[in-house]
């Protein structure tokens, strides 16, 4: 995969000053892409109204972060800040596409997530 998220068992939130109430609370983390990829994120379906992420952009429920090829030809990853604001403390679901390989992951979103289940 061409993607790293956090294995953080939890991520700490705080007030996000949002007015929209599916993006009252903020975890923020750094989105880790292969330089010269592009990374497809979104939240799991039925979770639209509940969670959103973003990283350079307004937060949504879908976001597409391009990974430019270094000019140098010397970084191989390319770190982007941003993170997930929730309604409330969840463990959010998301869909990572890359380079035509998906994966499902969960994050703990100011409460831990049952690793036992998948999305």
């Amino acid at each position: 995969m061409d993607v790293a998220v956090p294995d953080a068992r939890v991520m700490s939130v705080h007030d996000s000053g949002e007015p929209d109430p599916a993006a009252r609370l903020f975890a923020k983390w750094g989105l880790v892409v292969r330089a010269g990829r592009v990374a497809d994120l979104r939240v799991a379906p039925g979770w639209a109204d509940r969670a959103r992420i973003g990283w350079g952009g307004t937060p949504s429920a879908t976001v597409q972060v391009h990974a430019c090829p270094p000019e140098d030809g010397s970084a191989q990853w390319v770190a982007f800040v941003g993170g997930t604001w929730v309604a409330q403390a969840a463990c959010v679901p998301l869909i990572v596409t890359s380079n035509g390989q998906t994966d499902h992951v969960t994050l703990g979103i100011g409460t831990p997530c049952d690793n036992t289940q998948t999305p």
